[in-house]
């Protein structure tokens, strides 16, 4: 292969796409790989499975994209297709990941004529159902909840997928989803029939045995971060009591260019406690977390995106997968448990080239977990007292409650029961 590089820069240009995919990434803007897109692609075109190690921000997403929209586009299927048999999946832990994945694989693949299908759970099932039943399905993403849904109600058939995805691994593990993602996987060809492409943030011996088991002599690609945090992010700890802590909050959310900031809080009646205060102070806020209803949390993510909303009052559901480029601030109103979601917290400002700012709230509490997170990013954090304005008392209430009861609108993960198993016309599905 003829590589063409500009400062040991790789161009997409180096490889031989087909034409509908190089008109989207000229359309995007893209014109040298990220390390990781370099360093896979080179292998994955040419149909080898590879294990990646590589953190969320590194272009990762689009390696595999490439990958899957080039070999669809270049072998179009000669036999007859049958609804709900897609040729390519890719799994993810978040409804936020699997729907970034989603609008990327829409603009590479806008000059393609693909059909994708996206499948979470606390949407409608009805849509989704109607979206495969539209025609033919190529690509599939989707959560392993509301995928098993879908097969267990014979509404999707794995049995000719020609690529497997399976993003954050790693993230799959934590959050108990590998059970899900084997039964999954035992639904698709042989490892000797697909290609397997496993990304994953750590390269755990729990992640190796997995990529032994589901890949064919994968090749491992890692891609080591030169800083853990990006030097675009000012980071500050602020030492302060917890009873001080919400008055800090309101304070440095007045400050003069706090235009659009990230929340972080451990738990979700925290999270929902601490968007109500703001709200009732006056604040437009927003709340996300694992039990807002899917529908309420994509309104709210664009509101934010758009500027509707100043703030966004967040678990750890939206550190990762979030792309937001203009975020101005993130503030750790409790310090995470492990020091992997801090850096995963912060990287949602300081995005595209832009400065960002991290403040983290250090009370007696959680003092003791900032060791660990200075060792993971490799120098320690200023730590500081906040000044007397910044503890100012916030005014009194001026809105009436909003956000202290759960949700009512929806379950995290929820689906709806009425007309599964069947299309919309009331026939049975075609299949093979």
């Amino acid at each position: 292969m003829d590589i063409e590089t500009s400062d040991q820069r790789l161009s997409f240009s180096a490889f031989n796409l087909v034409e509908p995919l190089n008109k989207a990434i000229a359309d995007l803007g893209f014109q040298y790989c990220t390390p990781i897109q370099a360093q896979s692609l080179v292998y994955t075109l040419e149909g080898h499975d590879v294990t990646g190690r590589a953190q969320t921000g590194t272009g990762k997403t689009a390696a595999f994209l490439i990958t899957i929209i080039n070999d669809l586009v270049k072998n179009p299927m000669q036999d007859e297709r049958y609804i709900g048999e897609p040729r390519a999946l890719i799994i993810a832990p978040t409804r936020e990941l699997v729907m970034q994945i989603a609008s990327d694989a829409q603009n590479l693949s806008k000059y393609a004529g693909l059909h994708i299908v996206t499948m979470v759970g606390g949407e409608d099932y009805q849509k989704q159902l109607r979206a495969v039943d539209k025609k033919p399905v190529d690509i599939v993403v989707a959560t392993p909840g509301r995928l098993i849904d879908f097969i267990q109600q014979d509404q999707l058939y794995l049995g000719l997928v020609e690529h497997l995805v399976i993003d954050e691994a790693d993230r799959m593990l934590d959050m108990g989803f590998i059970p899900q993602v084997r039964s999954i996987v035992a639904r698709t060809p042989a490892k000797e029939c697909r290609q397997t492409l496993l990304f994953s943030a750590t390269f755990t011996p729990e992640i190796l045995e997995l990529t032994k088991r589901w890949a064919m002599d994968p090749i491992m690609v890692e891609i080591q971060p030169k800083q853990v945090a990006t030097d675009t992010i000012d980071q500050i700890v602020y030492l302060v009591t917890t009873e001080d802590k919400y008055k800090l909050l309101y304070n440095l959310i007045n400050v003069e260019g706090a235009d659009k900031v990230i929340v972080f809080n451990n738990r979700r009646d925290q999270v929902r406690k601490l968007a109500d205060n703001l709200y009732r102070n006056g604040i437009n806020c927003g709340l996300l977390s694992g039990e807002v209803a899917q529908n309420k949390r994509v309104q709210t993510l664009e509101a934010f995106r758009e500027g509707k909303l100043q703030v966004l009052v967040a678990t750890d559901v939206a550190g990762r997968g979030l792309h937001i480029d203009d975020v101005t601030h993130v503030i750790n109103y409790s310090l995470p448990e492990e020091a992997e979601d801090y850096v995963h917290r912060i990287g949602r400002t300081g995005r595209a080239g832009n400065v960002g700012t991290s403040i983290s709230f250090a009370c007696e509490e959680d003092s003791f977990l900032l060791p660990n997170i200075e060792e993971k990013l490799g120098h320690k954090l200023p730590c500081i007292r906040p000044d007397d304005s910044l503890l100012a008392p916030p005014p009194a209430f001026t809105r009436p409650t909003r956000f202290t009861a759960p949700p009512k609108d929806g379950k995290s993960g929820g689906r709806s029961d009425s007309g599964r198993g069947r299309s919309d016309s009331g026939r049975g599905r075609p299949r093979r």
